[in-house]
């Protein structure tokens, strides 16, 4: 039976208007059941205390339950491969830390692809990373620092939570830039690599500024910049490297949220808004402000473009330190 030219082509149109209806309608019903958001820490961490905080909020924001699952191991990896791997639906959300761009060159095989694997939600805060040394070394500012280092060659170490961590690379970085004759001493963790710096043990040291930030006010600890492009909101008093002379010793610990490759673009965007609205809450900012974050919300672009150029520029510090995973 052949149909009339007309009728022929409005059910053609339909035909191909209803992926997208249906995807609409996949987007306005989600989340129609409770959300995975995967930390691939302990408990305790940046990254937890972030996905917690959020996970409250977007549960009361969308009605069904957003709740946080730790899956520790091989600095992120072993999670990270579980999620790359998931169901792109929505319902499998990872929180990445910023060793999400280290780890592709620090290990030798890791079970996913960072650039295939996962769309960008958003770069959600920072955790700055900031340079301090104990209060007995004679420097007030990043140059008197590394003159002193320079007048003293091999006498120097900088604490930081462990090799390859973005802290690590932090010092790494400002070792090969300005050639400087300084050894790295790994602790396992911010806390004893903070303490070994208040005790006098490492006369410098690089973390969080989140981790370090209670000794910095208390006078234990002295601040000498932070590695972001701007400074602080936590310690707003801190110059930056690029304040200091330094402008190529550059970037800081983030948390991001990351979605397994081919999840619907409805999706990723709903999340997006979500989060983007959570961190512009008045009690969120306290309480992110409070535990030491800077507040990003970036545009999942922005996002991408962020991850791609820091697994290159960290690629090239870790090969060129020849840094491999504790």
């Amino acid at each position: 039976m052949k149909l009339p030219r007309r009728r022929f082509l409005h059910l053609a149109a339909g035909a191909a208007a209803l992926p997208a209806l249906l995807r609409i309608g996949w987007a306005q019903t989600y989340p129609a059941r409770p959300v995975r958001m995967i930390v691939p820490f302990a408990p305790g961490g940046t990254t937890d205390l972030f996905a917690r905080l959020a996970a409250q909020k977007l549960s009361e924001g969308l009605g069904k339950q957003f709740y946080v699952e730790n899956i520790p191991g091989a600095s992120g990896n072993v999670a990270t491969g579980q999620v790359a791997r998931a169901a792109p639906d929505g319902y499998t959300v990872l929180v990445a830390f910023s060793s999400h761009v280290v780890n592709p060159t620090l290990f030798d095989k890791i079970p996913y692809d960072p650039y295939k694997d996962f769309e960008s939600v958003t770069h959600a805060v920072s955790a700055t990373t900031v340079l301090f040394v104990n209060p007995s070394v004679p420097a007030k500012t990043v140059k008197e620092l590394v003159d002193l280092i320079r007048a003293n060659p091999g006498k120097f170490s900088f604490a930081s939570p462990g090799a390859g961590t973005p802290a690590h690379l932090a010092g790494e970085h400002m070792r090969q830039l300005l050639k400087l004759d300084l050894v790295h001493v790994p602790y396992n963790g911010a806390g004893p690599s903070v303490g070994s710096v208040v005790a006098g043990h490492s006369p410098i040291g690089f973390t969080t500024i989140a981790s370090a930030g209670q000794y910095i006010k208390a006078g234990t600890l002295r601040a000498l910049a932070v590695t972001s492009k701007t400074r602080s909101q936590v310690q707003p008093d801190v110059p930056t490297m690029t304040e200091s002379g330094y402008p190529e010793i550059e970037g800081d610990n983030w948390v991001g949220i990351l979605v397994p490759a081919r999840t619907s673009k409805d999706i990723v965007n709903l999340l997006h808004r979500e989060i983007v609205k959570i961190i512009g809450m008045s009690d969120m900012k306290e309480r992110l402000t409070t535990l030491g974050f800077d507040l990003v919300a970036s545009t999942p672009e922005e996002f991408d473009s962020r991850i791609r150029d820091e697994i290159e520029k960290w690629g090239h510090v870790i090969r060129a330190g020849h840094i491999k995973p504790q």
